[in-house]
């Protein structure tokens, strides 16, 4: 049985980050990206555009598994060009990866797709895989991407959909810079704080991962995230007494507006919005979570 996992987008931090950790349980494994610069004598980098069958096709071949992570960052400011490569790049990259199964001979055992929490929108309701969708442009993203993925079946593939939450690790991902705001001192609670951070430590993700490729169980979609979501509020309090840190001042919506504008160059909706999510699928499946508590979670990223 091949060992071969391909990482389509899996040059940024959660693509590195796994494909170290699935070379460490002895798959081998390619990078698809636009890039491939990076060298690495344990990972292979494979040049694709996200939308055109070339020779990266040899890899699908074959392969045990695909896990996507093509797409173009979220982290900007929601101009009609981005908004649309925002979309396009989802859909163009799971339709060609679907041409691309569809002419193998030995297809992949398992297709991986990751998508986002942000599906349910902005909400306090705790919300599982059945739980209802929001509304506006980043709902809509993930509603199309999903109905990308799961339009086509292939029977010998299983499916998966991972909706993934806020990722948390060391060297990278969204935490770096709420680190470095919080030494500096501006590590206050964001808008009104009521907004809940589904959070997962990148151990238990790459596991998650690890369990979805290797046990025939999994099927569908699911909630990739920790059991105990938290408020902006206690997430910031916590993360500045991890560092050391005391008391800062919050940081209202309209100042998070301008400076995620003018200075941060980002939808100011990705700090002010959030989504209280359960992993009721992987509970179901009885997945142990090795960091559920965030606290601990967090002293572990920055002192080991």
């Amino acid at each position: 049985m091949s060992r071969k996992i391909v990482i389509p987008g899996g040059s940024g931090f959660l693509g590195t980050s796994l494909a170290n950790y699935l070379v460490k349980q002895g798959y081998e494994v390619v990078i698809l990206t636009r890039q491939p610069s990076k060298t690495n004598s344990h990972i292979k980098y494979v040049h694709w555009d996200g939308q055109t069958l070339e020779d990266w096709q040899k890899e699908i071949e074959g392969s045990y598994a695909i896990i996507n992570l093509a797409g173009k960052s979220v982290d900007c400011i929601y101009t009609k060009k981005n908004k649309e490569s925002i979309l396009s790049s989802r859909i163009n990259s799971v339709k060609i990866l679907h041409k691309s199964i569809e002419k193998c001979s030995n297809p992949p055992n398992v297709f991986i797709q990751a998508a986002s929490l942000a599906i349910y929108g902005d909400t306090i309701e705790e919300c599982d895989e059945r739980g209802a969708h929001g509304t506006g442009f980043s709902v809509e993203v993930c509603e199309k991407w999903e109905e990308t993925f799961f339009e086509i079946n292939h029977e010998k593939t299983r499916q998966i959909c991972f909706r993934i939450g806020f990722a948390l690790g060391k060297g990278g991902g969204a935490l770096e810079p709420l680190i470095k705001l919080t030494k500096l001192n501006l590590g206050g609670t964001i808008g009104s704080g009521k907004q809940y951070i589904s959070w997962i430590h990148i151990d238990d993700l790459n596991e998650m991962f690890l369990h979805a490729i290797e046990s025939n169980q999994y099927c569908g979609v699911y909630n990739v995230t920790g059991p105990n979501p938290v408020t902006n509020k206690e997430f910031m309090k916590t993360l500045r007494k991890g560092l050391g840190k005391g008391w800062s001042p919050t940081v209202p919506a309209p100042m998070v507006k301008f400076g995620s504008f003018f200075v941060l160059k980002t939808a100011p909706e990705l700090a002010l919005t959030g989504r209280k999510c359960i992993p009721k699928r992987f509970l179901n499946n009885g997945f142990s979570f090795k960091h559920d508590n965030l606290e601990k979670a967090l002293k572990q990223i920055i002192y080991e």
